[in-house]
């Protein structure tokens, strides 16, 4: 994440915490990322150097006409600054600093074949004890796993799979 985004994110956060608007703020913003995501054209018509920042701003606050006035007012300004294509990447630095806040951690699991939710429960609540947050996990299946569990939390991954023991032997035995 670029400093810049951090501190777009962090400007807006404080704002918004001010305003005591913290959930709309984050969610229309989000909403506005998703669409550069959704709609590829999008995406490229914002993140073009040949396209002037104010037909950047104009879109923008077309797309934001019902969200909350803090975002009107933050993609305009970051438009205007030449940004605007930088808005996802904002928007994620956004959720993590709201997330923070708030004491919640995103989690996603990954397994060899799908837990029930007894076992899932488990791995939540041992993750809540250890880390002392309230934990939103997120589970997906990947056979190529072969067995165990892949932890991924913020940029720090746990593999605790069979497939990454493999991997990591035959790295080290590749290098001795």
């Amino acid at each position: 994440m670029a400093v810049a985004q951090r501190m777009y994110a962090r400007a807006l956060f404080e704002a918004a915490q001010e305003a005591d608007r913290v959930d709309a703020v984050s969610s229309d913003l989000g909403a506005l990322a998703t669409a550069g995501d959704d709609v590829p054209e999008l995406r490229a018509f914002l993140r073009n150097p040949q396209i002037e920042p104010a037909g950047k701003a104009a879109l923008l606050e077309q797309l934001a006409a019902g969200a909350d006035e803090l975002v009107r007012n933050f993609v305009r300004l970051v438009a205007e600054k030449g940004r605007a294509g930088e808005l996802p990447e904002i928007a994620k630095e956004l959720d993590a600093l709201v997330a923070r806040a708030q004491n919640r951690l995103a989690v996603e699991l990954t397994t060899s074949y799908e837990l029930s939710e007894e076992e899932a429960q488990s791995i939540v609540q041992t993750i809540e004890k250890a880390s002392g947050r309230t934990v939103e996990a997120t589970r997906t299946v990947d056979p190529g796993l072969i067995g165990g569990i892949v932890l991924q939390i913020g940029s720090h991954r746990a593999d605790g799979s069979v497939r990454g023991r493999l991997e990591r032997l035959r790295h080290e035995l590749a290098t001795a």
